[in-house]
């Protein structure tokens, strides 16, 4: 699907796995990689964003399997940041799992993602959160 600025956003189409890391090293240097064929086989779909052939943007949709999805990994290349690249790949993520029949999307986020996902249309809510590799 092509967007006015030129970007082009596929929903659920192959992706390489290395790609998803690449994006990830640049964006998040201190996350390492993981084994992308084996999480997207168990999620509920994923969005990607492409300048021409690179991918630029990516946002996993994980889901319960019924009225629950969330928002996982959603990243933007640093230097495409601020385009709408963001907001257009949580719209279509948001799209995938309303037509999967979740009723309602799930995003944690740190503090200064607030805004960015508040323009995505979420409000915030109270949350909990156990680390279990600190265990």
């Amino acid at each position: 699907m092509h967007e006015p600025q030129g970007w082009t956003f596929e929903v659920s189409s192959p992706i390489p796995p290395e790609a998803i890391n690449d994006l990830r090293a640049v964006a998040w240097p201190e996350v390492g990689g993981q084994d992308w064929t084996a999480v997207l086989a168990k999620s509920l779909g994923w969005v990607a964003a492409y300048d021409r052939d690179r991918l630029v943007g990516f946002v996993n949709v994980a889901w319960d399997g019924g009225s629950h999805a969330f928002l996982l990994d959603t990243v933007v290349h640093p230097s495409l940041r601020r385009r709408g690249i963001g907001v257009r790949l949580v719209e279509l993520a948001a799209d995938l799992a309303r037509r999967a029949g979740a009723e309602w999307l799930h995003v944690d986020f740190e503090p200064q993602l607030r805004p960015f996902y508040e323009r995505c249309g979420f409000r915030a809510t109270d949350a909990g959160l156990l680390n279990l590799a600190a265990e």
